[in-house]
């Protein structure tokens, strides 16, 4: 018998919504669309396909948001991993101008979906983009503008004497506020997102990992002890697709973060940390990221890893750039360590398109996947519906290999990591 896949021993299952025990799939069932995968993208799309009308099954391995849906650092982060400056050098301006008008998109549909559906997932708003250098400083102007350019007017610069009002450490010259940005509990917005699914008529069905997709009219997924034909299918399993789609696979890296969750913290204490309750990233590389959960714990994050660590190796390496950061808690409790995956695409620009004609897929959002992932979803249901013009723009993207294969791809990421680790260190 198949293992039951159940959620890590993280923060944010400890302190999980109630959510019910779904089915495995059994025997055949029909639907219009089938989804593989209940994380954000898969259920992003199944909410915007329900409320349509279309009839919609998805399908998950695990558990609702096992995935980084339900791992990730909660941050509610605006545009791609690769920002429009670079989507502009890399493929002209019609292009950038086409995902610059999506970029700010997949937060509004967070916020939307939260207040229409009642979602308990201790929403708040506000990003800080914090520099640690006056090189970085000025970057942040620059992007300021940069996003001010493409419609966004809820942007600020915070300078070294207002920084305090923000962040309680020493570390940072400088910061760049994002009101449209702000964070969220993960799974509890995936947790959310999947009953609003069930409440328009949706049907999940967990521990039912797909096995094989058919192609053809209606197309046949597969799963252990069932089968689902549908007149299409969305591939939304991302970092934890497997290779259920080798040519997905070969164009993608899974690769881990790192978080750990504090103790929970006196309310002095949180308000010395981040007096605004913001969410943060530095601009490093390899950056870090951190934020207040609801019961004043802070989560730290960062650095990547390839493959499992234990959470005595987890917490060892982030504990000491948590220390750099905010000394004043170098001997707080740590009560949960944990990893998860992401997937990285060569170019760092998501993955999107459609195999044959009624296949299709949105994956690689390399880092920036709480925001994008929204979007995906909306996008892949309107190309459903016939209406793929903004799929489209995603779409056209080239879909690049990693050189050498997949025997080569982790040593070359590795290597890239530890060369821009190096770039951090000396402040280039």
């Amino acid at each position: 018998m198949r293992e039951q896949l159940d959620y890590p021993a993280s923060y944010y299952a400890a302190s999980a919504n109630v959510a019910p025990l779904r089915p495995a799939l059994a025997g055949t069932e029909q639907c219009d669309v089938c989804i593989v995968g209940a994380g954000y993208t898969g259920l992003s799309a199944a909410i915007a396909l329900a409320e349509a009308g279309f009839k919609v099954i998805v399908l998950e391995a695990a558990r609702v948001g096992f995935g980084a849906s339900g791992r990730n650092g909660g941050q509610i982060i605006n545009s791609y991993s690769r920002d429009l400056d670079v989507i502009e050098r890399r493929h002209g301006r019609d292009q950038a101008a086409a995902m610059g008008a999506l970029a700010f998109e997949g937060g509004r549909i967070i916020r939307e979906r939260v207040a229409k559906y009642g979602i308990a997932c201790d929403l708040k708003s506000g990003n800080l983009f914090a520099a640690l250098t006056a090189k970085q400083l000025d970057e942040l102007a620059e992007k300021k503008a940069l996003w001010e350019r493409y419609g966004h007017t809820g942007l600020r610069l915070i300078g070294t004497a207002e920084l305090p009002s923000y962040i309680g450490s020493k570390r940072y010259v400088g910061a760049l506020l994002d009101e449209w940005g702000g964070h969220i509990h993960p799974l509890n917005l995936t947790l959310g997102e999947a009953a609003a699914f069930e409440s328009l008529g949706g049907q999940i069905f967990e521990q039912s990992a797909v096995t094989r997709i058919d192609p053809g009219t209606p197309a046949a997924v597969h799963t252990a002890k069932g089968l689902v034909r549908a007149e299409f299918v969305i591939v939304a399993g991302n970092a934890y697709l497997g290779d259920l789609v080798p040519a997905l696979a070969e164009k993608s890296l899974p690769c881990g973060t790192q978080i750990i969750a504090t103790e929970p913290l006196t309310e002095t204490a949180a308000a010395e940390l981040l007096p605004q309750d913001h969410c943060v990233e530095d601009c490093n590389y390899m950056l870090d990221y951190y934020r207040l959960s609801a019961d004043r714990r802070l989560l730290y994050g960062g650095g990547t890893v390839y493959g499992a660590r234990d959470s005595a190796a987890i917490e060892a390496q982030i504990r000491a750039n948590l220390k750099k950061t905010f000394p004043q808690l170098a001997d707080v409790r740590v009560d949960y360590a944990w990893t998860g995956n992401f997937l990285l695409t060569l170019s760092r620009l998501p993955q999107a398109g459609r195999i044959g004609s009624n296949i299709y897929y949105s994956q690689g959002c390399s880092g920036h996947g709480v925001t994008y992932s929204h979007l995906a979803g909306v996008m892949l249901a309107e190309a459903i519906r016939g209406q793929g013009q903004r799929f489209d723009v995603f779409a056209g993207l080239p879909h690049y290999a990693f050189p050498g294969g997949r025997l080569l791809r982790v040593p070359m990421l590795t290597l890239g990591a530890w060369y821009y680790g190096l770039r951090d260190r000396l402040g280039v």
